[in-house]
């Protein structure tokens, strides 16, 4: 079956994030890529200075009004960056109105990386984000981001029953996947947790101190994608994380490069992996 995808985030122009590296994984996944901008930005917001912004929610209504008109609808709904809880509520909305029976919502809950919120946010927003990763089928948060969520303490050394307790929490009900990623219990390694139903599973993937700004983009994206070619979701997660490690294998060593990750050369591993 020939799947639509709907996703909504923002387009930077310049930076291999959001829209602009969600659009061509989803689309190299055999999937019919919809997107829906919530803004346009000339670069993304780390390390440029002078970037151009234009908010785009009071343009979101309208479309979903058009699509509404000619009976369109989706196989997956997948969200990433949504700068405001009007967006949060506005992608409710097609939650409830746009999909397809039987259709997931897969939520990359971007707001926080390394204990704290993104500077635009606050404790107002993490709420309304909790609405809407309440909502979803699957969940793809980072430690931070399910901290937050959850009210609990961050840590940056743990082991696997704070990570357990911490999915535990997250969990709206036994039906929901959470995507846990950024799971570390050694110097060496990293990795990421899946857990369903009380069932814990871990992938440990090698770890690269160097990272590139965008990867949990290519993350979300490649999971999706993958998820959408009718693999697990401990699979599609597996093949999301060996594919990130191979971009940032591939962008490492470019200092004309700071500003992304380069995922584009590495596209056919990622079909490969598909394939398997």
């Amino acid at each position: 079956m020939y799947k639509k995808v709907l996703t909504i985030q923002d387009i930077s122009c310049v930076g291999q994030c959001s829209l602009t590296v969600a659009l061509p994984i989803l689309s190299a996944s055999g999937m019919e890529t919809v997107i829906l901008p919530s803004a346009i930005l000339s670069t993304h917001t780390a390390g440029f200075t002078g970037f151009t912004f234009r908010d785009l929610t009071d343009d979101i209504d309208g479309i979903a009004d058009h699509w509404a008109k000619e009976n369109i609808f989706f196989d997956t709904l997948y969200t990433g960056y949504l700068g405001s809880i009007a967006q949060i509520d506005k992608v409710i909305r097609f939650a409830d109105t746009r999909l397809n029976e039987g259709a997931p919502l897969i939520v990359d809950p971007a707001m926080a990386d390394n204990g704290v919120l993104y500077s635009i946010f606050d404790d107002e927003f993490v709420k309304n984000m909790k609405r809407l990763t309440d909502k979803a089928d699957i969940i793809l948060p980072n430690i931070t981001e399910a901290c937050f969520l959850t009210g609990t303490e961050y840590k940056e050394t743990y082991d696997e029953a704070y990570i357990l307790t911490l999915v535990k929490k997250l969990a709206a009900d036994d039906e929901q996947t959470v995507v846990l990623t950024g799971v570390s219990y050694g110097k060496e390694t990293t990795g990421v947790v899946v857990y369903k139903n009380g069932k814990l599973d871990y992938y440990e993937h090698e770890k690269i101190e160097k990272g590139c700004h965008g990867t949990g983009d290519v993350y979300a994206s490649a999971f999706v994608g993958a998820y959408m070619n009718g693999k697990t979701a401990f699979e599609s997660a597996k093949i999301a994380a060996d594919y990130t490690v191979s971009c940032i294998k591939y962008t490492q060593g470019d200092e004309t490069h700071w500003y992304g990750v380069k995922f584009e050369p590495v596209l056919g591993e990622y079909i490969n992996l598909l394939k398997k």
